[in-house]
């Protein structure tokens, strides 16, 4: 017959992650002392992990509101630079299109 599948608790799922987070050691060599496999704990740690707290604080002190204006700004700059090529690029047609006439 085949092996039953184990179940895991929540409770177990988040010290094992915990474990990973605060000792410092490779997700690999906790994967082993539980006798679970790594990629079963990279998927507890994507669920349960502590970077999720991590990413909703904002990076060098700046809000999250100052950094959509900011991207906001400077998408809206790439958008007029791009704007501004594709008028040259038309006028650079034009030009060849002409000498290509007089040849």
């Amino acid at each position: 017959m085949g092996k039953q599948r184990r179940s895991f608790s929540e409770e177990f799922k988040r010290d094992a992650v915990g474990r990973i987070a605060d000792g410092g050691r490779p997700l690999t060599q906790v994967a082993r002392e539980l006798y679970v496999h790594p990629h079963l704990l990279q998927v507890w740690r994507k669920k349960y992990g502590a970077h999720k707290q991590a990413e909703s604080v904002p990076r060098d002190g700046i809000s999250l509101e100052d950094e959509v204006r900011r991207l906001r700004r400077e998408n809206a700059g790439l958008r007029e630079d791009r704007e501004i090529l594709k008028k040259r690029r038309r006028s650079l047609r034009k030009s060849l299109d002409e000498i290509r006439v007089h040849r």
